[in-house]
């Protein structure tokens, strides 16, 4: 291979991981992105599912009042997923805050000293692997078509097209606790006294089971292990929360 293949070919793919808006590289953020979005969904769902099921099987070992329960569990259901969503915006405007800093440094840094600027983009490219010459000239590339999308994508590891966005942190935090919680609450609801705590437990370790896969297999983990942490969590969350409202019902 002569010298001027070699660059003519290598940017290539340094062009491509830098701005992450072509080709492989764009689908490949897109579907992290997602995946990303539909772990925390599930997580989300998770934690509505074990909150609210350990609150109203609590609630049902006290009382047998459907209207107590009830009215525990939706209040344990808005309490929960108005609390992850604002603690969700609160997270996401906090990286989207530092993300627009940084960027706002780095359109500092490139209006005032360039060269700089350029030197350390081709240093980043350098120690991706390619040759001290193509670095250069990658970069160089980089730095006419968007110096500042360049600087974001190799050095901070940011899309500015696609910051964080708080509202939409939230919004799928709430809808996906809420989602969660809805299932122990009809499970308590809806059968007769003496069946209330035991449908909802099998129903609640079931659903628990398939969030746990699911959980699992976005993550790459072992699935056994994710699933044994998942329904041992949840059902030890109801066995003392059921067993602590039982002591109280009788006590008082």
């Amino acid at each position: 291979m002569t010298g001027n293949e070699g660059s003519d070919q290598a940017p290539a793919p340094a062009h491509v991981e830098a701005h992450g808006g072509r080709g492989g590289g764009a689908s490949s953020a897109r579907i992290s992105t997602r995946l990303n979005w539909l772990r925390a969904g599930v997580l989300g769902a998770n934690d509505g599912i074990i909150s609210t099921a350990g609150l109203v099987v609590g609630v049902a070992g006290a009382t047998t009042s459907r209207t107590a329960i009830l009215a525990a569990g939706v209040a344990g259901l808005l309490a929960g997923s108005l609390s992850m969503a604002a603690g969700e915006y609160v997270s996401v405007s906090s990286q989207r805050d530092s993300e627009r800093a940084a960027l706002d440094l780095e359109r500092r840094e490139l209006a005032e000293e360039p060269e700089a600027e350029l030197d350390e983009l081709t240093d980043l490219l350098a120690e991706r692997g390619l040759s001290r010459d193509v670095a250069r000239q990658a970069a160089e590339q980089l730095t006419r078509r968007d110096a500042l999308r360049a600087h974001a994508r190799v050095e901070l590891g940011i899309n500015p097209d696609e910051l964080a966005n708080p509202w939409h942190a939230a919004f799928a935090s709430l809808v996906a606790f809420t989602v969660g919680a809805l299932l122990p609450l009809a499970a308590i609801i809806l059968p007769g006294p003496s069946a209330r705590v035991p449908v909802t437990v099998v129903a609640v370790l079931a659903a628990l089971t398939l969030c746990g896969v699911v959980s699992a297999r976005l993550g790459g983990a072992p699935t056994g292990r994710a699933l044994l942490r998942n329904v041992a969590g949840g059902a030890l969350a109801m066995a003392v929360t059921y067993a602590v409202g039982t002591w109280l019902g009788t006590s008082t």
